[in-house]
């Protein structure tokens, strides 16, 4: 029989659940060096947040399948020691989707009405009425930043409630926001324009801080923020100085940049400011919803069924990753570049396997492809498992092609897309079997080894231009590691692709679009 070690405290209803398949044994608040010492006799492990599982724990894990995380991230256990060791790791990705979306949206009236601050007024035997005034948010404009399943859901709701809604998401179809009555528009438009905003957005640099002072200038005067999605989105010191200077109606903020909340301004306001400590997550049914959801897919990899939230490569077993393993960082970079070159809102994306490639199977393919694409705008939140989920609700059209024909090298993937950027497309292939390569790009021939940082112009072949951008980036201290060009007839279109040892410093692009003969240039990072 089976055996399931459960290291953290988990709602009963999972361990019944475990208990179906296996033999449960609750052991929580191991030290790392017993976990070490008894999991060699496991073959899963349930956790939270508080058990870190480490490499070695993970080596010692000879019989280990599946390490199940109660919870949305794993950030606490070594993914890629558990996928060398052929272990699924898996998470709940949308066990608490509904308990941070209720949150945020009681954030939002307990805001309007002052229901903090009139809670404990009645409570210190006062009874000022008047004090207490407060705004309907009937007709009045939601603006969600992040159109995720949290994000869609509190659209769903402010709609019934009447309100009138728009959204910033740059990886949204205009489709799938239309089918929710909302309207995508970019941010400066929804920060003029909302009464009321809400942040539905992980924390990465592009919205570190996107909540700033010159954000907050853009705002009208009667507007109130809700932030229940991360910690560092909003510059908090900036939301306290506009509300001191009443540039702005009120904030209320479930995250922030330093937990717990330290000496703070926001702990001055009154009713214009409510503080929770980070509670989105924090309800009964979200704790029994992630225990059954982990405990049900480490049941289902006991009986040899694939898991459905997977971090790493779900359903494939150490075999099958060892075979696939090339092509699936192949297709992943394939699906990153692709998506860079075409632009953030991808309507569509071919995926076409070609050579003896094409003889495998193509969706755990397919969705490392996705991955990819994905990735730069989910980071960590994207996985194999939702990946297509996450596309889907994005409103991107998936299409599957196979050409053994093709026989450019023995197995090679094509991808091309359609996005806000026009639509490009990029051919890589392993050389030798692991050695990866762009092979193409919008079919221009090339072979290029991917690396962290690139710039790809599209320009006219002529004399001169390569050494002027290579000019240009050396007055930027941009180091250029390798160059490659590829062309199908002399002087006339080309592609250029630079390795570069440093990130491309911001506004060079536009230098770079100046260069006469250069039709278009793209910052690559991977």
């Amino acid at each position: 029989m089976s055996k399931v070690i459960v290291c953290d405290p988990i709602d009963r209803a999972g361990i019944e659940i475990l208990s179906q398949v296996a033999q449960v044994d609750v052991n929580t608040g191991l030290p790392a060096e017993e976990l070490v010492r008894i999991i060699p006799e496991y073959d899963a492990m349930m956790i939270r947040s508080e058990t870190r599982v480490t490499k070695e724990i993970i080596e010692a894990a000879k019989q280990l399948k599946i390490i199940g995380r109660a919870g949305v991230g794993v950030d606490n256990v070594d993914v890629p020691a558990a996928t060398r060791q052929g272990i699924v790791v898996v998470n709940s990705p949308e066990g608490n989707t509904i308990a941070a979306a209720e949150h945020a949206v009681a954030m939002m009236l307990s805001l309007s009405r002052h229901i903090p601050e009139a809670n404990q007024s009645v409570k210190n035997n006062q009874w000022d009425r008047k004090k207490f005034v407060g705004a309907e948010v009937y007709k009045k404009t939601l603006g969600v930043v992040g159109l995720g399943k949290i994000g869609f859901h509190v659209a769903t709701v402010a709609k019934a409630m009447g309100m009138k809604l728009l959204a910033y998401d740059p990886f949204i179809s205009t489709e799938r926001a239309e089918q929710l009555g909302c309207r995508l528009v970019d941010l400066d438009w929804l920060f003029r324009e909302s009464d009321y905003i809400s942040l539905h957005v992980p924390k990465t640099p592009e919205t570190a801080r996107l909540i700033n002072a010159e954000a907050l200038a853009k705002m009208k005067p009667t507007v109130r923020i809700v932030n229940c999605a991360r910690g560092g989105i909003i510059d908090e010191e900036a939301i306290a100085e506009a509300l001191q200077q009443g540039k702005i109606a009120g904030a209320a903020l479930d995250v922030f940049e330093k937990e717990p909340l330290g000496e703070s301004p926001l702990r001055s306001f009154g009713k214009e400011v409510i503080l929770t400590p980070h509670l989105g997550a924090s309800t009964a049914e979200a704790q029994v919803n992630v225990a059954i959801d982990v405990a049900e897919q480490i049941r289902d990899v006991l009986l040899g069924l694939p898991a459905r939230s997977a971090v790493n490569i779900p359903g494939l077993y150490p075999d099958a990753i060892e075979k696939l393993k090339p092509y699936l960082q192949l297709a992943e970079i394939l699906g990153n570049m692709v998506g860079q070159l075409s632009g953030k809102r991808v309507d569509y994306l071919n995926v076409r396997l070609q050579g003896d490639l094409a003889d495998n199977d193509s969706k755990p393919v397919v969705i490392a492809a996705l991955k990819g694409l994905l990735s730069p705008a989910l980071r960590e939140r994207v996985n194999y498992v939702n990946a297509s989920i996450e596309a889907k609700e994005r409103g991107i059209h998936v299409v599957e092609t196979r050409d053994a024909s093709i026989r450019d090298y023995s197995g090679s993937l094509h991808l091309s897309a359609k996005g806000s950027l026009g639509e490009h497309s990029v051919t890589g292939a392993l050389l030798g079997g692991e050695e990866i390569r762009i092979t193409s790009i919008d079919d221009f021939p090339i072979s290029v080894a991917p690396t962290q940082n690139m710039l790809l112009t599209l320009h006219r072949d002529m004399p001169g231009i390569i050494g002027k951008i290579g000019s240009l980036l050396g007055s930027y201290s941009v180091n250029i590691a390798s160059m490659q060009v590829g062309r199908k007839i002399i002087r006339g279109e080309a592609v250029m692709v630079l390795s570069l040892d440093d990130p491309l410093p911001e506004g060079i692009l536009d230098e770079i679009t100046k260069v006469s003969g250069i039709r278009d240039a793209y910052a690559i990072a991977l």
